[in-house]
């Protein structure tokens, strides 16, 4: 998985990358620490508050003893913990169009 998110990556050149911390089997965050290897970028994992500056970000994380806060430059690898963002569930309509969009290659 980490090398296709590579290629994209690669290809849009974004500033930043969120990604999740959850697999199917485990809560290890693996892929978005192997990312950020591969690409070199600096990382931030677990982030349950975001500050975008203008070339980095202040990242807050929750840790055993409290709040962290962290601060990495742009481009960066970001793991979300579910803090950051009350999800948004998709209405039935929306399901049937996506089904009938083609999916990009690289």
């Amino acid at each position: 998985m980490k090398k296709i998110l590579k290629k994209i990556v690669e290809k849009e050149k974004p500033d930043m990358v969120f990604l999740g911390k959850q697999a199917i089997d485990d809560d290890c965050n693996q892929t978005g620490q192997m990312l950020g290897a591969m690409l070199n970028w600096p990382q931030a994992t677990f982030s349950s508050k975001l500050n975008i500056k203008e070339k980095s970000l202040e990242v807050v994380r929750e840790i055993d003893e409290g709040l962290e806060t962290l601060e990495i430059n742009l481009p960066a690898i970001v793991t979300c913990d579910l803090r950051l963002n009350e999800p948004r569930f998709a209405s039935l309509p929306n399901i049937m169009k996506a089904k009938k969009k083609n999916p990009w290659s690289y």
